[in-house]
């Protein structure tokens, strides 16, 4: 279940911090009205709330772990909104920076 609640946060952060930075791109770079501007900015202010719910002690790890993450859900946002196919070696870099992640979280310390 520890797993499972990391994950989710993961994602709804990620999903927080991309679409708030993409909102903000939209408005600056394609002219979108200023309260795409504000939404953005709300959505990255809640992005960095969401990430003090992980269960993991130390808040350096837990960055550098989203920052994995983060380049997976990256990838994923380009193909589905931006609609820019990934290639192989997209899919292959998000691969080795999950299981990065992986080593970093789940290995076993003292």
């Amino acid at each position: 279940m520890v797993i499972f609640s990391a994950i989710m946060l993961f994602i709804l952060a990620g999903i927080a911090e991309i679409g708030g930075g993409y909102m903000v791109w939209l408005w600056l770079r394609e002219g979108k009205p200023v309260y795409w501007g504000i939404g953005g900015g709300l959505a990255l202010a809640i992005y960095g709330v969401i990430a003090t719910f992980q269960s993991f002690p130390s808040f350096g790890r837990v960055y550098a772990a989203y920052g994995g993450v983060f380049i997976v859900l990256s990838v994923l946002w380009g193909w589905g909104i931006d609609k820019k196919t990934p290639d192989l070696y997209d899919w292959l870099g998000a691969g080795i920076c999950i299981i990065g992640v992986s080593v970093m979280l789940f290995a076993p310390r003292q």
